[in-house]
């Protein structure tokens, strides 16, 4: 294995599930400027937008989400081919 490629500066840091409200702690490098507290201790925080305990997949439960009206778009654009 080479040496010196591996970042140095791991810490703990608090991921936020933004749809849930989930908060998972764990060793990682990101950047952040936010911080959360957790079980009494300051973290620094980065948010997600989908985690384990939100995904599909994982939850066995699907849900439409149709942002921006994206389905409707597609209908009225391919409507005109509709016999």
């Amino acid at each position: 294995m080479k040496q010196g490629i591996h970042p140095e500066n791991y810490r703990m840091v608090a991921f936020k599930d933004m749809s849930n409200e989930d908060v998972f702690l764990t060793k990682s490098t990101v950047d952040t400027k936010e911080t959360i507290e957790v079980d009494g201790t300051e973290y620094p925080l980065y948010k997600l937008e989908i985690s384990r305990t939100s995904h599909p997949y994982y939850t066995g439960k699907s849900k439409l989400v149709d942002t921006a009206g994206r389905i409707d778009k597609f209908k009225n654009k391919y409507a005109k081919f509709k016999k």
